[in-house]
């Protein structure tokens, strides 16, 4: 039986990921080697690290422990994988790093331009991957699985955050993508992304219990009962969620306004490299036939 969790648990409880600690320590790696063979702005640096420590942190400390005793432990689990540190991993250009250091950057770019790529990045498909995995997890066996196998929780976690920055690759394009969607397609994603949270949250808080065999099996007699613990679960999973996607609007916005600068700032050299000489009735199609008639 796990040990009730106290504030002071909150901040000493840790337990080893494996995994996750394999997953963290490869990626980080990864980057940092190929990091150090290129001018690599270090601003991309640390927003990739900060994302691998938000998954160490996740599954290593009293949230891995407790993942597994309490609804709501798991749910911001849920709600950071997907929404947070993909964030932060995308933020990182990882993409872009790999293209600029590998040895087959030529054909990852053509196959990054495909036409595989630029199906699997359709707006339609990136919503779906956006939100139907909490709803595939919450609202069916998959839950209590991953509860009771480890395999299957870590295979999910892994899901999770291959959605989530996968959502965050195509609509942020810190990263070249294979499609160039109006940023307002972003927006409408995410404007979809807060009323199925409401949705899945209103399920969670007025429906059945969720692996309500597995929970009651633990004899847990500390903490809140198995529908307050739901409940909060829910409302993480609503609430935080939304909150969990304001920095992306945020950076969504900031891109947004970055490019239709640089768009401006392109058509005002075009025109000025265009622009046509001579008097300006002179190049007037009209004005200059009266007045070459005038003339004559």
């Amino acid at each position: 039986m796990t040990a009730p969790l106290t504030l002071e648990r909150v901040f000493t409880t840790w337990t080893p990921d494996i995994p996750a600690i394999v997953f963290v320590l490869l990626a980080g790696g990864a980057y940092l080697t190929a990091a150090r063979r290129v001018d690599w702005p270090r601003s991309r640096t640390v927003a990739f690290l900060a994302g691998l420590a938000t998954i160490a942190y996740l599954t290593c400390s009293f949230l891995g422990a407790y993942d597994d005793v309490l609804f709501w432990a798991r749910a911001v689990q849920v709600v950071v994988l997907l929404m947070v540190a993909p964030l932060l991993l995308a933020l990182g250009a990882p993409l872009t790093l790999v293209l600029a250091t590998s040895r087959h950057a030529d054909r990852l770019r053509r196959i990054g331009r495909g036409r595989v790529a630029k199906t699997l990045t359709f707006p339609l498909v990136i919503t779906v991957l956006l939100i139907v995995p909490p709803f595939a997890l919450y609202l069916t066996p998959l839950y209590e699985l991953t509860l009771r196998n480890g395999a299957v929780d870590e295979i999910v976690r892994l899901m999770l955050l291959g959605c989530g920055f996968g959502y965050f690759w195509t609509r942020l394009r810190v990263d070249p993508t294979p499609r160039e969607d109006h940023h307002l397609v972003s927006f409408g994603i995410s404007t979809t992304e807060v009323i199925v949270d409401a949705a899945l949250g209103l399920v969670l808080w007025l429906g059945p219990l969720r692996a309500a065999d597995y929970y009651h099996a633990l004899g847990r007699a500390w903490g809140p009962d198995l529908r307050t613990d739901q409940i909060i679960g829910a409302g993480i999973l609503w609430i935080g969620g939304d909150l969990a996607g304001l920095p992306f609007v945020g950076a969504l916005f900031h891109r947004w306004m970055r490019d239709d600068e640089r768009q401006a700032v392109k058509t005002d050299r075009e025109l000025d490299e265009e622009e046509p000489s001579g008097l300006w009735w002179e190049n007037d199609p009209e004005l200059a036939k009266r007045f070459r008639r005038e003339r004559r």
